[in-house]
């Protein structure tokens, strides 16, 4: 199977139909980086199933599709076709009707993917085992894309094995054994679930068995309860009747209360509407009375109010005309107090006039100031200069002790150094005079390195004895299992034969068929000729049997026709019927039929049946007898070869268990070999590491030592140099002027500047003094004017509100004047309505009394009403009771009819009938009859929940429980194939993994030398004894290198193996296609 076509539709940067023609040989893409060269190969992986986005570079599967770009829209679809030639017809079996292959991947957005295969819908899974079976796929070491040598380098040694499967070819197995797998885990939990299930459902049939007993005694008390129920209604029902006639008569006593009571009612209604009719005139005649005292005491009031407020507005006057006087009197005040502020004014500013005429001694004390200032700066300049030259003599000073202190400080620092490393280097150079056992441990690991070898030689010899042995028990093991299972199909085989063959009814009469020996090829004939009848037994007891007749003579079977009893081995009971029976060629029997006698027969060896009265039956109709009669005669060759594949299976199970058995003595022997070799190499290291540390040391040493010389002369070099700063600093400090002289000079200098601060600051204080005095003066000035024009502006505002005033007492008075005649007029007023509120009072009076003494009159006309009316609603009342009491005792004999029906179903009168309760017989009494019942209701009610439909439910459950069994059987018999076809693609898998491997690493060791010029390299299975379950590890050995694992190479090293790989593995299965895809980048 190759692949010739690659055509491409909308997927990623391939937005027009494109086809890449894959031609016989080298292929090569080439193309500026972002033409879409990768592209080709995911296209590739995507076609052949690949369902990971982040292997296509993408953040979801649809980012496959043409997302657009500048002068072009967006697609909707991709699609991607791969042609293939399966001319070779090595495809799977549905797939494997054509000489090519068209197999199409398609995606829509928001849709999904889907396959096809030469136009029809595929599944995915089947398109993945197509290209898996074929040595290739999406994952396939074959289509190495970007980063693949990478993966391979730095995949643990379980990943690697995954091009070994390839270079099998057991990809498809994985899949298909996975999806077993798969299956089996979900039997194998649906039989988890079933058993499970099985259990449940028997614990609820014994739940189910107790509630059918729980049932049966819920019926029989229920009876019972029914019984005293019957009996409670008769009771209830008598009880209820007697309680309605004893009500009935209540109510007609209650109702002729209640007609006598409303006629004394009518009579009282007459009495008290007269007695109301008399009162409404004499209310008119009060409420008349009452409004004309009432309007003249609004009169009185109304004129006390007037007199109230003209004395308040009398008093206001009054009041207001003081406040006027006293105004007055206030402002004359305030004008006599500005003036005399005027006149202090003016005076204040005739002095201050005549204090300015000193002004002009400001420019003199100006100058002196100035001349002050100059001469204080002078001598504050003299006093900075001292004090920096005493403060830089100073530090100078005390740098230069400073210096000598660490002077002195280093030399001694210096000699203490040079004093240790001459120790240490004396110290060093005895412990290297001391050390000589390089040469004894450089002996010891040559031992230790012939004896590794020596061991590693073993070692070899014994992993290929226990190779052999394993390839021996590998052999054994396929033969047994052979073996065995053809031992098993045989046993199956006969067993079911046999149980076919064997009649129903075998314990009572045995089938003469059982008796009947025929030879071989004419089974078809005898069966074709008895039929049915075989079954029958030679037993004359049995219903249906042969029995010996005796006849005169038999007619001849007609010229052609041999007699089916010359080729059969029968019971007696049968010759007559056998040398009835001819056997001819198909070919004749048409023709001989016309001359058979009644009760003769023709048959051929193919099944053809001619009878004497016409009726025949062709070759080839299936006929029961036929079968039974050719498996009958398969049973004893069934047997022998049961017999024989028995023997077989045990020799080969022995055979099997002794291969066990030498393959673990080698195994063991291996491992205590590996043992040796390992303690021995461990060994070998650590003599390799003691040597290397003292080789460390002894050069650490040596380093050491021309460290400490170095030293040393740099510490005299140091110790030299520190003497003579030393002799310089004291010379320099010899030459520094005299402190004392300066600190003379610096004191001077401040005494002066002191003197000159105080000259100044007593000029500058009496100048300032002096432009004070002046300042202060002009603004006071400034202030008088304005105060003087402040105080002129009060007096005219005072004579203004004094000419207000006056008029205002002018207006006052003439209002008091108007007021004074006021209170004799009120006064003349009020003694004229108090007459006439005193003759209203009188009149309102008399009106009052006689209205009282008819209200007495009617309230008690009402109260005599109040009293009827109160009995007749007592007598009203009594009779609805009477009627309520009546109606509720009819309502509880309606209720109990009515219960005694739904309960009961049968009318009151009947109830005694249903209690039991003998005719004649004496009736106990309710409270009796209730306990009992609450009794017998309380032994139900502790049986709990009853399941009145248990004994039904057993039943079905007891079937269900049955069909679970045979279900339960079917899955675990579902489970043993599984597991018998888990094994055997195991078994096929492990065989071609071990073949593949012996391939691959012969073509990967030839092409690393190829690729390196040299060296050796070989792979091994690694971490497990299963070919399917170890891991790939890969030992390399460049030329002028130790062998190590691939992860310790360098780059290009690990690139070139991985490479070796990868075509040893397409050497040994070559794919339909290779794809190489920048695998020298690592390069």
């Amino acid at each position: 199977m190759k692949i010739t076509r690659l055509r491409l539709l909308g997927f990623k940067s391939f937005v027009e139909p494109t086809e890449l023609l894959v031609e016989p040989g080298l292929t090569g893409v080439v193309g500026p980086n972002g033409c879409g060269k990768s592209n080709l190969l995911e296209a590739l992986r995507w076609a052949m199933g690949e369902t990971s986005y982040k292997v296509m570079r993408a953040s979801a599967m649809e980012d496959v599709i043409f997302a657009g770009s500048v002068d072009r829209p967006a697609r909707n679809s991709a699609e991607v076709t791969l042609f293939i030639d399966n001319s070779a017809r090595t495809a799977p079996a549905e797939l494997n009707d054509s000489d090519t292959l068209e197999v199409t991947r398609r995606i829509e957005r928001d849709a999904g993917s889907a396959y096809r295969v030469n136009g029809r819908d595929a599944r995915a899974r089947d398109v993945r085992l197509l290209f898996e079976d074929a040595a290739t796929g999406a994952r396939s070491p074959a289509i190495v894309p970007q980063g693949r040598i990478g993966e391979i380098v730095n995949a643990p040694p379980q990943e690697r094995r995954r091009v070994l499967e390839d270079a099998a070819g057991i990809a498809g197995l994985h899949s298909r054994r996975h999806e077993a797998e798969l299956r089996l885990k979900a039997t194998e939990a649906n039989l988890a679930r079933l058993a499970d299930l099985i259990g449940q459902l028997s614990s609820q049939l014994q739940a189910l068995k107790r509630q059918a007993r729980q049932a049966q005694r819920y019926r029989e008390i229920s009876g019972k309860i029914r019984e005293t129920e019957a009996l409670q209604h008769h009771l209830h029902w008598t009880a209820v009747c007697a309680l309605v006639e004893h009500e009935e008569a209540s109510f007609q006593e209650a109702f002729g209360a209640v007609a006598q009571e409303t006629k004394a009612e009518g009579e009282a209604l007459r009495q008290q509407a007269e007695a109301a009719e008399k009162l409404q005139p004499l209310r008119d005649e009060e409420a008349a009375r009452a409004a004309v005292l009432h309007r003249l005491s609004v009169e009185r009031d109304a004129l006390e109010r007037e007199e109230a407020r003209a004395k308040a507005r009398q008093a206001e006057l009054e009041t207001r005309l003081a406040q006027a006087s006293r105004d007055l009197a206030r402002e004359e005040e305030h004008i006599a107090e500005a003036e005399g502020m005027l006149r202090g004014l003016g005076e204040e500013g005739r002095r201050l006039q005549a204090a300015s005429t000193g002004d002009h001694q400001q420019p003199q004390l100006r100058e002196t100031a100035a001349r002050a200032g100059e001469i204080l700066a002078s001598a504050e300049q003299a006093l900075t200069k001292a004090t920096g030259d005493l403060a830089e003599v100073r530090a100078e000073h005390s740098r230069l002790e400073a210096e000598q202190v660490d002077s002195t400080d280093r030399l001694a620092r210096l000699e203490a150094e040079a004093n240790s490393v001459a120790e240490t280097l004396a110290k060093l150079e005895a412990e290297l005079a001391e050390h000589g056992d390089l040469a004894e441990l450089s002996t010891k690991a040559a031992s230790l390195a012939s004896d590794a070898r020596r061991s590693e030689a073993e070692l070899a010899s014994a992993e290929a004895e226990e190779e052999r042995a394993r390839g021996f028990e590998t052999k054994a093991r396929d033969l047994a299992s052979a073996a065995k299972l053809k031992w098993q199909e045989l046993e199956i085989e006969f067993a079911t034969a046999l149980k076919l063959l064997q009649p129903k009814n075998a314990g009572e009469w045995s089938p003469i068929v059982e008796q009947v020996r025929v030879k071989q090829g004419y089974e078809q004939a005898l069966a074709a000729a008895l039929g049915d009848d075989l079954d029958a037994a030679a037993n004359e007891s049995a219903p249906a049997h042969w029995r010996l007749t005796t006849s005169v003579e038999d007619p001849t079977l007609p010229e052609g026709a041999t007699p089916l009893s010359e080729f059969v081995e029968a019971p007696s009971v049968l010759d007559r019927r056998l040398s009835q029976i001819g056997v001819v060629e198909p070919e004749l029997g048409g023709s001989l039929q016309a001359r058979l006698k009644p009760g003769q027969r023709l048959v051929s060896l193919f099944g053809d049946l001619w009878r004497w009265d016409g009726y025949s039956v062709r070759a080839g109709t299936a006929m029961a007898a036929g079968a039974r009669l050719i498996e009958r005669g398969r049973l004893a060759s069934l047997s022998a070869d049961a017999l024989v594949a028995e023997r077989r299976s045990k020799v080969a199970e022995a055979e099997l268990e002794a291969a066990s058995r030498e393959i673990m003595t080698s195994s063991e022997a291996v491992k205590a070999i590996r043992q040796i070799v390992k303690e021995t190499h461990s060994e070998l290291d650590r003599t390799r590491d003691a040597i290397a540390a003292t080789e460390h040391k002894s050069q650490a040493r040596n380093k050491q030592l021309g460290a400490l010389a170095e030293a040393k002369h740099h510490t005299h070099a140091a110790l030299e140099q520190a003497r003579a700063q030393a002799a310089n600093i004291t010379t320099t400090l010899g030459k520094l002027t005299s402190l004392a002289v300066l600190e003379a000079e610096l004191e001077t200098a401040q005494l002066f500047a002191a003197e000159q601060r105080s000259i100044h600051a007593r000029a500058e204080a009496t100048l300032e003094g002096f432009e004070r005095e002046v300042r202060l003066r002009q603004e006071r000035m400034e202030a008088i004017g304005a105060e003087e024009e402040l105080w002129q502006k009060r007096i005219a505002n005072a004579r203004e509100q004094i000419a207000t005033l006056r008029a205002r007492e002018e207006e006052t008075s003439a209002d008091l004047a108007a007021l004074a005649n006021l209170p004799a007029e009120i006064e003349q007023r009020r003694a004229k309505l108090l007459d006439a509120i005193a003759a209203a009072e009188r009149e309102r009076s008399k009106a009052a009394d006689d209205l009282a003494i008819a209200e007495t009159a009617l309230k008690q006309r009402e109260k005599g009403l109040r009293d009827v009316q109160e009995r007749l609603s007592a007598a009203r009342e009594a009779r609805a009771r009477a009627e309520a009491r009546l109606e509720s005792a009819r309502e509880r004999r309606s209720e109990a009819a009515r219960a005694i029906r739904d309960q009961l179903d049968c009318a009151p009168e009947a109830c005694l009938a249903l209690s039991g309760v003998k005719q004649g017989a004496a009736i106990p009494p309710l409270v009796e009859v209730e306990a009992r019942l609450l009794k017998l209701k309380g032994d139900r009610e502790r049986l709990g929940g009853v399941n009145l439909r248990a004994e039904e439910e057993e039943a079905e459950l007891a079937f269900k429980l049955e069909e679970m069994a045979r279900e339960k059987a079917d899955v675990e018999e579902a489970i043993a194939r599984l597991r018998q076809g888990i094994s055997n693609l195991n078994r096929e898998g492990r065989k071609r993994l071990l073949e593949a491997f012996d391939t691959v690493n012969g073509h990967f060791q030839r092409l690393f030398q190829t690729l390196f010029g040299g060296g050796s390299a070989e792979l091994k299975l690694v971490d497990s004894d299963d070919p399917l379950q170890s891991g790939l590890e890969i030992l390399a050995c460049p030329p002028g290198k130790r062998p190590q694992v691939l992860t310790l190479l360098s780059g290009g090293e690990k690139a070139l193996t991985a490479l070796a790989l990868i075509f040893a593995v397409f050497l040994t299965n070559p794919s339909p296609i290779c794809v190489l895809d920048e695998v020298d980048a690592p390069l």
